[in-house]
């Protein structure tokens, strides 16, 4: 099967940046984060997901691991506005130039302000989509902060918040 690559793939080779790819089957409809980690082996920890919300007309993007969920008063904290909200589903291809299930961090249309958990940080590698669904690279925490110009800040809801 000749690989076709995403808009993601292009850019980490331009950049000479090492990642692997990992595909799996998306014809039962399975495409939430921690399907997916099962899916290609591996723990839903290791496995992100990239979430976009707005501020105005401002974009933020936020990566996450698959089984949490963004605290959006940390992730205001983090962007330095008052309050952030998700955006619709429906601007998502709009702005990024990518669907739900497939909307990498990497190769947007344009380099929006991005955020990483600062869990990713204590991990070896870590799996974000690709760019399309049924495909997630892998690479370290750091190659990914330096191709989106990311920070690393805590965004996730933690069970006492």
């Amino acid at each position: 099967m000749a690989e076709v690559k995403t808009n993601a793939m292009r850019m980490l080779d331009k950049s000479k940046t090492p990642y692997q790819i990992f595909a799996y089957d998306a014809e039962d409809g399975q495409i939430h984060g921690t399907a997916v980690a099962e899916k290609i082996g591996k723990p839903a920890e290791q496995v992100y997901k990239t979430l976009v919300a707005h501020q105005g007309s401002s974009l933020f993007v936020f990566i996450i691991p698959v089984a949490e969920e963004l605290d959006l008063k940390k992730a205001a904290k983090a962007a330095g506005v008052k309050k952030i909200e998700m955006l619709p589903l429906k601007d998502l291809q709009q702005h990024t130039g990518y669907v739900r299930g497939g909307c990498s961090p990497i190769g947007m249309k344009k380099l929006f302000p991005t955020f990483i958990d600062s869990r990713a940080e204590g991990l070896e590698t870590i799996l974000v989509s690709a760019g399309r669904i049924g495909l997630q690279m892998e690479l370290t925490p750091h190659q990914l902060a330096a191709q989106v110009k990311g920070k690393f800040a805590q965004l996730i809801r933690e069970s006492g918040d």
